[in-house]
């Protein structure tokens, strides 16, 4: 059975747990780290960069990153583009600097 293959790989049995809470923590590490989704573009977007083309890339590079993170070294490690560097970019670099 496919959970089976899905518990054993992720060693849920030697690691206390199973595929309900997985997934729920799943749904909640998203549902905290969603903001990015929508404050990405808002950020980025005031160096006239296209807000839609800014979502997908954010939503793309996130999922990538978390799927590679949890089939390959099988740790519970969310990652998202870091906010940082945008607002450098579009405060300083794109703002300041005239680099737009």
């Amino acid at each position: 059975m496919m959970i089976d293959h899905i518990a054993s790989y992720f060693g849920f049995r030697e690691n206390n747990t199973d595929v309900k809470t997985e997934v729920l923590a799943g749904a909640t590490t998203f549902m905290t780290m969603s903001y990015i989704i929508f404050v990405q573009p808002a950020i980025l977007g005031i160096t006239e960069m296209d807000k839609g083309a800014v979502m997908v890339a954010t939503c793309i590079s996130s999922a990538l990153a978390m799927i590679l993170m949890g089939l390959l070294t099988n740790y519970p490690i969310a990652l998202a583009p870091g906010m940082g560097h945008n607002v450098f970019f579009a405060v300083v670099v794109c703002g300041i600097m005239g680099f737009a």
